[in-house]
């Protein structure tokens, strides 16, 4: 692709306006920097920049932009989803097990690598994980989900023993109970996400579901919280690469992910992500496998959400992120089910962003568009997570 075809791929993932922003997301989207830097001239007359500070531009981008030819040296070892066979297993289990969710402590085909004798863990937490119980696991040996199967899956998750052992962990751990943090790109940094239900006077109506104000009082200052995990723009590497930290809030080579976890101490964290790394397809899984991890070593239950866009065509994030979900036996909030009955998907016409409306639930034309339905889900899934984890089923 020339430059201009490039260009359109960095907008067209959610980059934000800003130039320099976009500059980046098109360096990102280019995946190699040889062919970017020969047409930098041509960057350089539309940005107007002086040669000298377009060159320094040049080389901080190019050491902090995330690589995608590169993955973390954290990253496990699995086979990679979009190379699966597309032919279903003989017997395919969409839903838990009980073995597979009784039983924690098993020897599991992709593991960590131990850390070396005597070094620690990254741990944002005062208690080391070593001395947490249960010991939590990494991927379950799980049936993988058959094709497709995940535009089946119910919107709200069910939570599964793994979820509350790692909910357990984390309060081993100090984390607090009545927080949860964003993660994800720019939908889930607007001020159209869940903040409403921080403001006062509110500026919402429940409606029919007034059962979800127990849920809002309980994580209250969460929801309009800026999350440094989550800005225009991010891809799963983004989260990963200590360059996008905020360098007013996060610590030396810090991460956003590593520091919103250390500032927040969150219990859940809801992790949005896959538009922006349309470019880099190959790379997702990995970083969202690393991702994964480190938010359970956190004690931190990972809730992940599918995605209303399908810029990659044939919804192969969309499968990817379904199948993490199972393989790890984690929440799946299927935002995509959600708004398969709004016009257009719920997508305006660029087919990435969400049409817009108020939250005002009892409202019939509002919620023909996608943001009140993202909102209303987005508080449902949280209602579920918190309660599952943290009520005690009556034998």
């Amino acid at each position: 692709m020339d430059f201009g075809q490039h260009w359109k791929v960095a907008s067209a993932v959610n980059c934000p306006l800003n130039p320099i922003y976009r500059l980046c997301c098109f360096v990102r989207a280019e995946g190699s920097c040889g062919s970017w830097l020969k047409s930098f001239s041509y960057q350089v007359f539309q940005l107007k920049i002086a040669p000298i500070f377009a060159l320094l531009l040049v080389i901080l981008l190019l050491s902090g932009c995330a690589n995608p030819d590169q993955t973390p040296s954290t990253a496990p070892v699995a086979t990679p989803l979009l190379e699966a066979s597309a032919a279903p297993l003989a017997s395919p289990t969409v839903e838990p097990s009980a073995a597979a969710t009784s039983t924690l402590a098993v020897q599991l085909s992709v593991t960590r690598p131990a850390p070396p004798s005597g070094a620690k863990p990254p741990a944002l937490v005062t208690v080391t994980p070593a001395a947490l119980a249960p010991v939590l696991p990494g991927p379950l040996p799980r049936p993988t989900l058959p094709p497709d199967a995940w535009k089946n899956l119910p919107v709200i998750p069910t939570v599964s023993d793994t979820a509350r052992a790692i909910f357990a962990r984390g309060q081993k751990a100090g984390n607090n109970p009545d927080a949860f943090s964003k993660v994800g790109d720019c939908e889930s940094r607007t001020q159209w996400f869940l903040t409403d239900f921080d403001r006062k006077p509110p500026t919402y109506t429940l409606g029919p579901y007034t059962n979800l104000q127990p849920v809002i009082d309980h994580f209250s200052g969460s929801f309009a919280r800026l999350s440094v995990a989550s800005l225009p723009g991010f891809t799963a590497a983004s989260l990963l690469t200590p360059l996008w930290a905020d360098p007013k809030q996060c610590n030396r080579n810090e991460t956003p992910l590593s520091c919103e976890y250390r500032l927040q101490r969150p219990a859940f964290a809801l992790i949005m992500l896959g538009t922006n790394d349309v470019p880099h397809l190959q790379q997702f899984e990995p970083n969202m496998r690393t991702i994964i991890e480190f938010t359970i070593d956190q004690g931190i239950v990972p809730i992940l959400a599918t995605k209303a866009d399908d810029l990659e065509g044939n919804n192969r994030i969309n499968a990817i992120i379904a199948e993490l979900a199972n393989q790890y036996d984690i929440p799946l909030w299927n935002f995509w089910s959600a708004v398969q009955g709004l016009p257009n998907g719920g997508l305006q016409s660029d087919n990435a962003h969400l049409t817009f409306g108020m939250n005002h639930f009892d409202n019939a034309a509002s919620m023909q568009s996608a943001w009140p339905v993202r909102n209303l889900t987005a508080l449902q899934t949280l209602d579920a997570v918190w309660r599952g984890v943290t009520e005690t089923t009556s034998p």
